[in-house]
C-alpha cells in the first residue's frame, strides 16, 4: 500500500521525517514523500540530516509569493502528483498552507488523509495566521487525526470529530529532536558561552518584529554575560525588520538559518529559547530547555500548564520585563528546566504508523490508543 508523506515547509519535514522512518518499518506499506517545496533551502537542509530523498517535488517557493497565489499553485498540482504516485493513503502535518492544500487535493482525488499533529487550537483566527485556519479547515477532510495530546483529542471531540478516528500519539517533534540531538554536537565557537536562542518570523508578528527586536537589544545590552544566536529566516521581510536593529552587538550573533542538527546542539545547550515558533516550543520542551514564547496565545497550552514555557506576549515593554526576569531569575530557569515534558515519549511515530497500517487493513487495532506512557 502506497502511502505519501506530504509537507512543504522546515518543520514540517523534521517532525514527519521520524513518521516516514517508522512507515518504513511496517510490514505491506510503501512510504513516498512529496514536498511542495513551500520552504526551499531550509527544508532541503531539514531533510539532509535525516538523509531523505523526495519521490516528487512541487517547487512551488517564489520570492514574496501571497497566500492565495501559494494555494492557487499547490491545489492542483498536489491533486495530480498524487494522482502519478498512486497514493493510497496521504499523511499531512501540523498547520501550514502545503497541509491544508494536500488535504484539500487528496480529499477531492478522493484518497483518504490522515493528519498528524492534529487538534491544536489557539482559539484566535489571527495568532497564528493562518495557520489557525490551516489547523481547522484540514481536520474537516481527514480520515484519522492524529491528536499529540489529550487536550488535542478534546478540542477535535468538540468539534464534533468521530472518536473512533482520533488517536493520542504525542509529538513526533519529540521524537525527531531527540534522534537529532543525541547524535549532534555544539559548534566549538559556542561551546564556553552561555546561549540564549532566538527565532522570530511568524507572519502575524511582521507588524511589530521591528519593536521586537528592539526589545532583543535592549536585552543584549543589560545581560552583557550572555552570548545571543538568532538564526534569522530567509523571508525578506523579517530580515529588513531585524538586521538594521540587532547587527553590530558585540554578544548578539545573527545568522542564516542553521540546519536541523546545529539547530537541536543550540538548543540544547541553551539557558533560554525565545521564540514565535510553534514546533520549537515543543522541542524546547523535549530537551528541557526553558522557553519563552512571542505570542499572546498559544495554541500548545500544555506546555503553560506544565510550566516549561511562559508567555511573553508581542507588547514590547511588558515582553522585555517577562524576558529580563527570567534572565535575572537562575532560580525560575532551573524550576523551568525541571518541569516534565508533556508532549510525549518519543515513541509517537511509531504508533502512527501502527495505526495507518491498521486502517489499511493490514494489522489489528494497537493496544495503546489514547494513551501516552508516563515519562
Amino acid at each position: 500500500m502506497r502511502v505519501v508523506v506530504a509537507f512543504g515547509t522546515r518543520p514540517e519535514a523534521t517532525k514527519m521525517a521520524p513518521v516516514y522512518q517508522a512507515l518504513h518499518e511496517q510490514p505491506g506499506i510503501t512510504p513516498l514523500m512529496l514536498v511542495t517545496g513551500q520552504h526551499r533551502q531550509q527544508l532541503d537542509d531539514a531533510l539532509a540530516v535525516f538523509g531523505l530523498t523526495p519521490d516528487a517535488d512541487l517547487d512551488v517557493m517564489t520570492d514574496r509569493q501571497t497566500l492565495p497565489g501559494l494555494v492557487g499553485k499547490i491545489v492542483p498540482a498536489a491533486a495530480q502528483k498524487l494522482k502519478e504516485m498512486q497514493a493510497d493513503y496521504v499523511l499531512v502535518h501540523g498547520d501550514t498552507t502545503t497541509t491544508f492544500c494536500v488535504a484539500l487535493a487528496a480529499f477531492l482525488e478522493g484518497i483518504p488523509v490522515g493528519h498528524v499533529e492534529a487538534g491544536l487550537r489557539s482559539g484566535s483566527m489571527k495568532e497564528p495566521f493562518p495557520e489557525e485556519a490551516n489547523r481547522k479547515l484540514t481536520d474537516v477532510l481527514t480520515d484519522l487525526d492524529f491528536a499529540p495530546t489529550s487536550l488535542s483529542r478534546e478540542n477535535l471531540l468538540k468539534e464534533g470529530k468521530n472518536p473512533a478516528g482520533i488517536i493520542v500519539t504525542g509529538q513526533t517533534a519529540v521524537d525527531a529532536v531527540r534522534q537529532v540531538a543525541a547524535r549532534s554536537g555544539l559548534r566549538a565557537e559556542w561551546q564556553s558561552k552561555k546561549l540564549i536562542a532566538i527565532t522570530m518570523h511568524r507572519r502575524e508578528n511582521l507588524p511589530v518584529m521591528g519593536d521586537l527586536a528592539g526589545v532583543l537589544k535592549k536585552l543584549t545590552l543589560a545581560f552583557p554575560e550572555f552570548h545571543f544566536v538568532y538564526p534569522v529566516h530567509l523571508n525578506p521581510a523579517v530580515r529588513e525588520a531585524v538586521f538594521p536593529v540587532l547587527q553590530g552587538l558585540s554578544n548578539f550573533e545573527l545568522t542564516d538559518p542553521l540546519n536541523y542538527a546545529d539547530m537541536a546542539a543550540l538548543m540544547q545547550a541553551s539557558e533560554l529559547l525565545i521564540t514565535d515558533s510553534g514546533g520549537l516550543q515543543e522541542e524546547g520542551a523535549a530537551l528541557n530547555v526553558p522557553v519563552a514564547v512571542l505570542r499572546n496565545v498559544t495554541e500548545r497550552p500544555e506546555g503553560l500548564e506544565a510550566g516549561v514555557l511562559k508567555l511573553a506576549g508581542t507588547e514590547p515593554e511588558s515582553c522585555y520585563q517577562v524576558l529580563a526576569g527570567l534572565l535575572s531569575s537562575p532560580e525560575e530557569l532551573k524550576y523551568m528546566r525541571s518541569r516534565p515534558n508533556p508532549y510525549g515519549d518519543g515513541q509517537a511515530s511509531v504508533r502512527i504508523a501502527q495505526a495507518v497500517a491498521w486502517r489499511l487493513g493490514l494489522t489489528s487495532k494497537p493496544a495503546d490508543w489514547g494513551s501516552i506512557p508516563a515519562l
